[in-house]
């Protein structure tokens, strides 16, 4: 991975998301957290507000710990959000094995490391499918258990399909502008290319060349596999291997709370979603307006969600 000499203030967006959303002020602060990690290997991190977090949230596939920005500032609840190994500051993994099995440890060592209570875990796609793995493994720090718009049902050859295509092109770019100008073309940024700016900015790193890359390792992962590269390991992107019956058993071994939250116009259909009630009939499904990003479709309403949910746990007395 090479190192970055990019140099931005990374919080710099956050007043206008706030002000976008008719998000009332103060903001709270947040700060930048790293984990060095038995292996020595980076884990990194948001934390926002100063009270100690009750909600972790887990982002999914391509994307980092700022896709949650407005929807913390919509929940109002002191919040950790990580960048899962291989994403935004984390380091990425030599194996190139992003599994629930193998990322669920890391996302344990954080919860050690920066929460003291049991959280309300929240999980959007490939942090949906490495939720369950963590409640299931640490039982005592999870209130509740949150999965966004994913099930181990999900059918990879469905909408996944467009991730991979889109980050499977070139590696690098002369400028983040020819980057912005890629997302918009896949529709990213719902057509708005401030919004697309802020994604690409705060998803990217510009080299000691002055070119500039992706930070995830996903985009390099998939772009070896549609080129046949040497590189390209042996699952893929991962999504396959993400997407299989272990995902189920996971999920049976979690004894929290359970709720899944699914886009209106997301990857998990009303058959998905028919499926997991039938295997967890005490969980609730909750369908939101939007598609399978709905931190970034719908925050307003999805803050609103979880902080009910956060407000059920605390009121029980788990968090």
């Amino acid at each position: 991975m090479t190192e970055s000499t990019d140099v931005f203030d990374e919080f710099s967006f956050l007043p206008d998301q706030a002000a976008d959303n008719g998000i009332p002020g103060p903001l709270p602060p947040v700060q930048r957290l790293r984990l060095t990690l038995g292996d020595g290997r980076t884990l990194s991190a948001l934390r926002y507000g100063q009270e100690p977090p009750r909600v972790t949230l887990l982002h999914g596939a391509g994307l980092n710990a700022h896709t949650w920005d407005t929807t913390v500032l919509a929940m109002g609840l002191p919040a950790l959000a990580l960048d899962l190994p291989g994403h935004g500051d984390s380091s990425w993994r030599e194996d190139a094995t992003y599994t629930a099995g193998t990322l669920a440890p890391d996302v344990v060592a954080a919860l050690q490391a920066w929460t003291d209570r049991p959280q309300l875990l929240v999980g959007q796609s490939l942090g949906g499918l490495t939720a369950p793995a963590v409640a299931a493994a640490v039982a005592e720090k999870i209130a509740q258990l949150v999965v966004v718009d994913i099930t181990p049902g999900v059918d990879p050859d469905a909408g996944p399909t467009q991730i991979r295509s889109f980050f499977a092109g070139p590696t690098d770019w002369a400028s983040r502008d020819e980057l912005v100008d890629r997302a918009l073309s896949f529709g990213l940024g719902g057509g708005a290319r401030r919004t697309a700016e802020r994604g690409v900015y705060l998803n990217s790193r510009v080299r000691p060349d002055g070119r500039v890359e992706w930070k995830h390792h996903f985009a390099h992962l998939a772009a070896a596999a549609a080129n046949g590269g040497a590189d390209a390991p042996a699952q893929g992107d991962g999504m396959a291997a993400l997407l299989s019956t272990t995902g189920w058993d996971d999920l049976a071994a979690v004894r929290a709370p359970l709720t899944l939250v699914r886009g209106a116009r997301g990857y998990v259909t009303p058959a998905d979603a028919e499926e997991f009630s039938r295997r967890f009939p005490a969980a609730r499904v909750v369908t939101v307006a939007g598609g399978h990003n709905l931190q970034e479709d719908a925050p307003l309403e999805l803050g609103r969600l979880l902080r009910g949910l956060a407000g059920e746990a605390a009121g029980s007395g788990e968090g």
